[in-house]
């Protein structure tokens, strides 16, 4: 059995889409995992040894940039949605992810500093001409027991906030070392030697596997996945996940709308 890592960071990040990209928010809680030790949490870059400072998104995509421009090998656990259902692409002849996020980005702008999901969400001039129902669901959503749509707000267990205010940050990142990272699946099914990796997670799978101790919600949801990632790498079983069982058809769809790693 193997007991060695293919990566030598395993990050998990518990994601919030409240206020603005540089507001700091205890809903946003990084861990990470290296050399066989049990995940640690990583604190803002901008605290000190006497105040501590939460996160905010646009530190925390600064962050991972830095960690792909220092070299090290890491795979990231982000809980966002990372793409739209097929019906969406077909709505707006939309034909690649890389095409998906530069429209995106042109109609919901939540990048910029100051700018809030829900004032774009209710600004006068009305909802952006981008949007989907709470009914519409991708292939890995369905393939869960209790994903929710990417486009239902406002209700216990959304995603839908922090997938609007995520994904121009996953752009950002892609825009600037995208040579270093590999977008799963997006950029492919089979993750390439040498190459880290960005990945959509979802911490309810994990959750309940680990004992939650002194940390609050947030905190376990980053540790789960950061502590699942490391094991399951550990183990030799992150291949088998990069690779989940669908059926031509089916593969050709989850292209475009991505896949939850860890969802089989």
């Amino acid at each position: 059995m193997k007991l060695s890592s293919d990566f030598e960071l395993h990050i998990g990040i518990d994601y919030s889409g409240r206020e603005s990209p540089v507001s700091r928010t205890s809903a946003l809680q990084v861990y990470s995992a290296a050399d066989q030790v049990e995940p640690s949490r990583i604190l803002s870059p901008a605290g000190t040894e006497k105040k501590r400072r939460n996160w905010c998104r646009k530190e925390v995509a600064e962050w991972l940039i830095e960690q792909a421009h220092q070299g090290t090998r890491f795979i990231a656990g982000i809980d966002h949605g990372f793409s739209f259902p097929m019906s969406y692409f077909e709505r707006y002849s939309l034909k690649s992810w890389k095409h998906f996020l530069d429209d995106f980005c042109e109609h919901w702008p939540t990048d910029a500093e100051q700018t809030h999901v829900d004032s774009i969400r209710k600004r006068d001039s009305g909802m952006p001409d981008r949007t989907g129902s709470n009914k519409d669901f991708r292939l890995t959503e369905k393939w869960t027991s209790s994903a929710k749509s990417v486009f239902q707000f406002d209700v216990q267990g959304s995603v839908a906030k922090s997938t609007h205010a995520g994904l121009p940050w996953l752009r950002r990142m892609r825009d600037e070392v995208g040579d270093r990272l590999h977008f799963w699946p997006f950029d492919g099914w089979q993750v390439p030697a040498g190459k880290s990796v960005i990945t959509e997670v979802y911490p309810s799978i994990f959750r309940n596997r680990y004992p939650r101790q002194e940390r609050s919600v947030d905190q376990q949801d980053a540790y789960c996945v950061a502590r699942w990632l490391a094991e399951t790498d550990r183990l030799g079983f992150l291949n088998q996940y990069f690779q989940p069982p669908l059926a031509e058809e089916t593969r050709g769809i989850a292209n475009l709308e991505g896949w939850i790693l860890g969802v089989m």
